[in-house]
């Protein structure tokens, strides 16, 4: 038939044929409540994996902390020392200005200098 339904492929489901005293519907009640249950067990397991994981992360992020903790300190302490140190460093560079200035100013020192490195040389000349 042109232009008609194709029958083909199409097919009828089977029937299920149920008994009289309803053992196939139990039957079926039964497999669905052991599944659910298997599904539930496995889900239970997830669960638990999942609670002993987060437990786990919630450790090491308490460790973390403690370490960040630990570390920032350390950071104020080592500014602090950093602080003083420049300070220190400011008192001697002021010092050293003013040693300089009262020995003859910068003309002497440069003097000093170029006379030790001949002498090193020398030293140098005289040794090889």
């Amino acid at each position: 038939m042109p232009g008609g339904p194709n029958k083909k492929g199409y097919g009828r489901l089977p029937q299920h044929e149920e008994v009289g005293d309803g053992t196939n519907g139990d039957d079926f009640i039964q497999s669905q409540s052991r599944h659910q249950q298997d599904q539930l067990r496995i889900q239970d397991e997830g669960l638990e994996m999942l609670s002993v994981s987060a437990a786990r992360l919630g450790e090491l992020s308490l460790n973390i902390h403690e370490e960040v903790g630990t570390q920032n300190k350390m950071l104020d302490d080592m500014h602090e020392d950093l602080d003083q140190a420049a300070v220190g460093l400011d008192l001697l560079t002021n010092k050293t200005q003013l040693l300089i200035q009262s020995a003859g100013g910068k003309k002497y020192f440069c003097l000093i200098l170029v006379l030790s490195l001949v002498l090193l040389i020398l030293v140098l000349l005289v040794l090889s």
